[in-house]
Protein backbone atom coordinates (compact mmCIF):
# COMPACT_ATOMS: atom_id res chain seq x y z
CA UNK A 1 0.00 0.00 0.00
CA UNK A 2 1.11 3.57 -0.61
CA UNK A 3 1.90 4.19 3.05
CA UNK A 4 1.84 7.98 2.89
CA UNK A 5 -1.57 8.33 1.28
CA UNK A 6 -4.12 9.98 3.53
CA UNK A 7 -7.20 8.02 4.53
CA UNK A 8 -10.33 10.04 5.20
CA UNK A 9 -13.34 8.45 6.89
CA UNK A 10 -16.78 9.87 6.15
CA UNK A 11 -20.21 8.73 7.24
CA UNK A 12 -23.04 9.47 9.64
CA UNK A 13 -22.68 9.91 13.37
CA UNK A 14 -22.49 6.55 15.06
CA UNK A 15 -20.92 4.81 12.05
CA UNK A 16 -17.67 4.33 13.99
CA UNK A 17 -15.41 6.83 12.20
CA UNK A 18 -13.39 7.79 15.29
CA UNK A 19 -13.07 4.28 16.73
CA UNK A 20 -12.27 2.64 13.39
CA UNK A 21 -9.96 5.53 12.50
CA UNK A 22 -7.90 4.98 15.66
CA UNK A 23 -7.55 1.25 14.88
CA UNK A 24 -6.65 1.97 11.28
CA UNK A 25 -4.01 4.56 12.20
CA UNK A 26 -2.50 2.28 14.83
CA UNK A 27 -2.26 -0.70 12.47
CA UNK A 28 -0.82 1.39 9.64
CA UNK A 29 1.52 3.39 11.91
CA UNK A 30 -0.09 6.63 10.79
CA UNK A 31 -1.15 9.69 12.75
CA UNK A 32 -4.86 9.88 13.66
CA UNK A 33 -6.98 13.02 13.71
CA UNK A 34 -10.65 13.58 14.48
CA UNK A 35 -12.03 16.82 13.02
CA UNK A 36 -14.46 17.34 15.93
CA UNK A 37 -11.69 16.89 18.51
CA UNK A 38 -9.49 19.27 16.54
CA UNK A 39 -12.26 21.90 16.52
CA UNK A 40 -12.67 21.51 20.29
CA UNK A 41 -8.92 21.90 20.84
CA UNK A 42 -8.70 24.99 18.61
CA UNK A 43 -11.72 26.72 20.12
CA UNK A 44 -11.17 25.59 23.71
CA UNK A 45 -14.84 24.63 23.84
CA UNK A 46 -16.89 21.54 23.11
CA UNK A 47 -18.90 21.07 19.94
CA UNK A 48 -22.23 21.71 21.71
CA UNK A 49 -20.99 25.11 22.90
CA UNK A 50 -19.79 26.06 19.41
CA UNK A 51 -23.22 25.06 18.03
CA UNK A 52 -25.02 27.06 20.76
CA UNK A 53 -22.95 30.20 20.29
CA UNK A 54 -22.20 30.19 16.56
CA UNK A 55 -25.01 28.03 15.21
CA UNK A 56 -24.55 25.25 12.70
CA UNK A 57 -23.21 27.68 10.05
CA UNK A 58 -20.45 28.88 12.39
CA UNK A 59 -19.57 25.32 13.29
CA UNK A 60 -19.48 24.24 9.62
CA UNK A 61 -17.13 27.14 8.76
CA UNK A 62 -14.75 25.98 11.51
CA UNK A 63 -15.07 22.38 10.32
CA UNK A 64 -14.27 23.35 6.72
CA UNK A 65 -11.15 25.20 7.88
CA UNK A 66 -9.97 22.28 10.05
CA UNK A 67 -10.51 19.77 7.22
CA UNK A 68 -8.56 22.05 4.86
CA UNK A 69 -5.65 22.22 7.34
CA UNK A 70 -5.60 18.53 8.27
CA UNK A 71 -6.08 17.19 4.74
CA UNK A 72 -2.89 18.99 3.68
CA UNK A 73 -0.85 16.74 5.97
CA UNK A 74 0.73 13.54 4.63
CA UNK A 75 0.10 10.02 5.88
CA UNK A 76 -2.81 10.63 8.24
CA UNK A 77 -6.09 8.97 9.06
CA UNK A 78 -8.85 11.56 9.53
CA UNK A 79 -12.28 10.89 11.00
CA UNK A 80 -14.51 13.69 9.72
CA UNK A 81 -17.70 14.97 11.29
CA UNK A 82 -20.93 13.50 9.92
CA UNK A 83 -21.94 16.79 8.31
CA UNK A 84 -18.56 17.71 6.87
CA UNK A 85 -19.65 16.47 3.43
CA UNK A 86 -22.23 19.26 3.23
CA UNK A 87 -19.37 21.53 2.16
CA UNK A 88 -18.50 21.12 -1.53
CA UNK A 89 -15.04 22.56 -0.74
CA UNK A 90 -14.45 19.90 1.91
CA UNK A 91 -15.66 17.13 -0.42
CA UNK A 92 -13.30 18.37 -3.14
CA UNK A 93 -10.35 18.61 -0.76
CA UNK A 94 -10.94 15.14 0.67
CA UNK A 95 -11.23 13.62 -2.82
CA UNK A 96 -8.10 15.36 -4.07
CA UNK A 97 -5.91 14.76 -1.03
CA UNK A 98 -6.49 11.15 -0.08
CA UNK A 99 -8.54 7.99 -0.17
CA UNK A 100 -12.11 8.48 1.08
CA UNK A 101 -13.84 5.60 2.84
CA UNK A 102 -17.58 5.88 3.52
CA UNK A 103 -18.50 3.98 6.68
CA UNK A 104 -22.11 3.02 6.11
CA UNK A 105 -24.53 2.04 8.88
CA UNK A 106 -28.27 1.73 9.55
CA UNK A 107 -30.46 4.19 11.45
CA UNK A 108 -31.02 1.45 14.08
CA UNK A 109 -27.28 1.10 14.70
CA UNK A 110 -26.89 4.89 14.84
CA UNK A 111 -29.63 5.13 17.47
CA UNK A 112 -28.10 2.33 19.53
CA UNK A 113 -24.60 3.83 19.35
CA UNK A 114 -25.59 7.44 20.05
CA UNK A 115 -28.49 7.17 22.50
CA UNK A 116 -26.46 8.08 25.61
CA UNK A 117 -24.13 10.56 23.92
CA UNK A 118 -24.92 14.11 25.02
CA UNK A 119 -22.17 15.60 22.82
CA UNK A 120 -24.21 15.42 19.63
CA UNK A 121 -26.11 18.72 19.32
CA UNK A 122 -28.32 17.59 16.43
CA UNK A 123 -29.62 14.66 18.50
CA UNK A 124 -30.66 16.66 21.57
CA UNK A 125 -34.30 16.26 20.61
CA UNK A 126 -37.32 14.11 21.44
CA UNK A 127 -37.26 12.61 17.93
CA UNK A 128 -33.70 11.40 17.25
CA UNK A 129 -34.89 8.77 14.73
CA UNK A 130 -36.57 11.46 12.60
CA UNK A 131 -33.45 13.62 12.78
CA UNK A 132 -31.21 10.72 11.72
CA UNK A 133 -33.56 9.81 8.86
CA UNK A 134 -33.59 13.40 7.59
CA UNK A 135 -29.79 13.61 7.86
CA UNK A 136 -29.41 10.30 6.00
CA UNK A 137 -31.64 11.52 3.19
CA UNK A 138 -29.59 14.70 2.84
CA UNK A 139 -26.08 13.31 3.41
CA UNK A 140 -25.95 9.70 2.17
CA UNK A 141 -25.78 10.80 -1.51
CA UNK A 142 -22.90 13.13 -0.57
CA UNK A 143 -21.01 10.34 1.22
CA UNK A 144 -21.46 8.15 -1.86
CA UNK A 145 -20.35 10.95 -4.18
CA UNK A 146 -17.07 11.52 -2.34
CA UNK A 147 -16.24 7.88 -1.48
CA UNK A 148 -13.56 5.77 -3.11
CA UNK A 149 -14.75 2.82 -1.00
CA UNK A 150 -17.88 1.97 0.97
CA UNK A 151 -17.66 -0.28 4.03
CA UNK A 152 -20.64 -1.39 6.10
CA UNK A 153 -19.97 -1.17 9.87
CA UNK A 154 -23.17 -2.62 11.36
CA UNK A 155 -22.26 -6.11 12.45
CA UNK A 156 -18.49 -5.98 12.76
CA UNK A 157 -16.07 -4.78 15.41
CA UNK A 158 -13.99 -1.68 14.74
CA UNK A 159 -10.89 -3.86 14.46
CA UNK A 160 -12.50 -6.10 11.82
CA UNK A 161 -13.65 -3.07 9.82
CA UNK A 162 -10.16 -1.53 10.03
CA UNK A 163 -8.66 -4.80 8.73
CA UNK A 164 -11.22 -4.88 5.91
CA UNK A 165 -10.22 -1.32 4.90
CA UNK A 166 -6.52 -2.23 4.97
CA UNK A 167 -7.22 -5.25 2.77
CA UNK A 168 -9.12 -3.05 0.27
CA UNK A 169 -6.28 -0.55 0.18
CA UNK A 170 -3.68 -3.28 -0.32
CA UNK A 171 -5.66 -4.57 -3.31
CA UNK A 172 -5.86 -1.09 -4.81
Amino acid sequence: MAEKRNIFLVGPMGAGKSTIGRHLAQQLHMEFFDSDTEIEQRTGADISWVFDVEGEDGFRAREESVIDDLSQKQGIVLATGGGSVKSKESRNRLSARGIVVYLETTIEKQLARTQRDKKRPLLQTDTPREVLEALAEERNPLYEEVADYVVRTDDQSAKVVANEIIKMLDER
